[in-house]
């Protein structure tokens, strides 16, 4: 067994797994990293808008089943790296006010038990560690930070331009939105060694050429490479964990492989699959001395799950749009209310252009069934496309639990009213650009067959706090019930406010790293 022990077993290489497992390997311990997937093959693939989008063939090959019965293919990628292998690399921070209590019309965003200072160094950590591009100033929500961006904006191309000035004659505040990307430009242009390329394959999309931040390429790669002390195996399913006689720690980590078991063990379990498959895992290891799952004394495993109100909206323009790399302007300025409403409504972001693979693999609306042929090609050359997110609420009822052998995804939408509200904004922002006053809605981009939200941005499920008949974690995400578990996933998030999660995930790994570094 001696072989098969280490210090520390971090399960999942996702931004969560990934950026501890990084850090924790530079103190020269025996880190292993178990990852369910392989790597994703880099090929011409990754940049094919019908395999990708209307394919699905990155996509987890399972079925998972809502409340009312009905079946799903969840929006999950298990490739080294996780869901960061096809995310749109926008890391914001959650603003200062996201982690005090919020009143929306729909109820209670509640407070973190930490705060938004507490937070902050490792934010800047990750902005470095991610290689985030970014302009402080311009973002009227943005909150204080320590340092600027560790890169400069990416540029926005003409006819982005065009609408930032537009929006801002209009007395709004557009800005660069921050991206995790590899790419070097002088004066708006691609330097010739720069890794990645402006494209318009890269939102929703694999890098073949690594120019995406994403977890394997700014934390796995080099960290393997840098620290013998740290494995990495691929194919590795982590069926459950044990506890010893007591229930009070993580004794043994169980896997299958090439469909054999293997066992191993660890000093420090770190548990980062992603907020719905770690509760999973933490639900299925039921044993005699946790009967409910582990961890589960409080009943609040796979609860309170949040994933964002999310469309993307497919605006038409007059004019043709000949944006190459579109995704790089956000709009906040109705975040935390409007002159007409008194809640937040949310976050307006930019995304990938749309192309007529997309289109012709939609579900399209009636108020295109009159054409007699559909014009894919023609809407696609007209198209700018816009990512909306509003917050949703962290309810018990909204969970994910196991019913026998099935997975149920229990969903019921909440807050609402502001996403819709969010939709007439853009409307109006967009009117004035001559765009048609009617948006087609892209539910391919957020996963295929997935309801409005889908998992992109799964939350919620182990919620951190400081009494353990509430919460699943302590402040150092530790499980109350066990004294070597920790998670550093989206599950502790108390709420998800409403901007991207993915920085905040690995600021907090970041974070718990360090206290997992002072136990050594």
């Amino acid at each position: 067994m001696s072989g098969n022990h280490y210090d520390v077993i971090v399960i999942g290489s996702g931004p969560g797994g990934a950026s501890m497992a990084q850090k924790l390997a530079a103190t020269g311990k025996r880190i292993l990293l178990l990852e369910r997937g392989d790597y994703l093959p880099r090929s011409v693939d990754n940049w094919d808008s019908q395999k990708v989008f209307v394919d699905a063939i990155y996509q987890a090959k399972e079925t998972w089943y809502g409340k009312d019965g009905e079946s799903f293919q969840p929006g999950l990628h298990y490739y080294v790296g996780g869901n960061s292998k096809v995310y749109g690399a926008a890391l914001f921070r959650l603003r200062e006010r996201d982690f005090e209590e919020i009143v929306h019309s729909d109820g209670i965003s509640p407070a973190w038990p930490l705060k938004y200072a507490d937070f902050e160094p490792y934010y800047a950590e990750a902005e470095a560690l991610f290689h985030v591009h970014g302009q402080r100033g311009e973002d009227p929500n943005e909150p204080p930070s320590s340092r600027p961006f560790p890169y400069p904006p990416v540029t926005h191309e003409p006819r982005v331009q065009a609408l930032h000035d537009s929006l801002q004659s209009d007395g709004l505040h557009p800005f660069h939105l921050p991206l995790g990307i590899l790419l070097d430009e002088i004066d708006g242009k691609t330097t010739p060694d720069s890794p990645c390329i402006r494209t318009p394959y890269f939102d929703g999309y694999p890098s073949p050429l690594n120019g995406k931040a994403d977890a394997q390429v700014m934390c796995v790669d080099p960290a393997l490479k840098a620290h013998p002390s740290l494995t990495l195996l691929t194919g590795a399913y982590v069926s459950t964990l044990e506890t010893d006689s007591s229930g009070r720690t993580i004794s043994a980590v169980n896997v299958i492989r090439d469909s054999e078991p293997e066992r191993y063990t660890a000093d420090i379990v770190v548990v980062a699959c992603g907020a719905l498959s770690s509760a999973l895992l933490l639900l299925r290891s039921a044993n005699d001395q946790h009967p409910h799952g582990l961890a589960n004394g409080s009943d609040q495993v796979g609860r309170n799950y949040m994933r964002h109100n999310q469309s993307i909206l497919m605006a038409l323009l007059r004019e043709p749009n000949d944006t190459v790399f579109q995704k790089t302007l956000a709009v906040s300025d109705w975040y935390f209310g409007s002159d007409d409403w008194n809640y937040p409504l949310g976050l307006i972001q930019m995304c990938a252009r749309s192309n007529d693979a997309q289109i012709r693999g939609e579900a399209l609306p009636s108020w295109l069934e009159w054409l007699p042929k559909m014009p894919f090609e023609m809407m696609a050359r007209h198209s700018m496309d816009f990512w909306l997110s509003s917050e949703d609420l962290p309810r018990p009822e909204n969970r994910i639990r196991y019913d026998g052998d099935k997975v149920r995804l229990e969903l019921t939408e909440n807050n609402m009213e502001a996403h819709h509200r969010l939709k007439k904004k853009l409307e109006q922002m967009l009117s004035k650009i001559g765009a048609h006053p009617v948006l087609l809605e892209r539910s391919l981009y957020l996963g295929k067959n997935i309801p409005i939200g889908g998992t992109a941005h799964q939350a919620g499920t182990a919620r951190f706090g400081t009494d353990p008949a509430t919460s699943v974690l302590d402040l150092d995400c530790k499980a109350h019930e066990l004294e070597n578990l920790y998670l550093t996933d989206a599950s502790f998030f108390p709420s998800i406010g409403a901007v991207n999660p993915t920085l905040t995930i690995i600021a907090n790994a970041l974070r718990v790293a360090d206290r997992i570094k002072a136990r050594f």
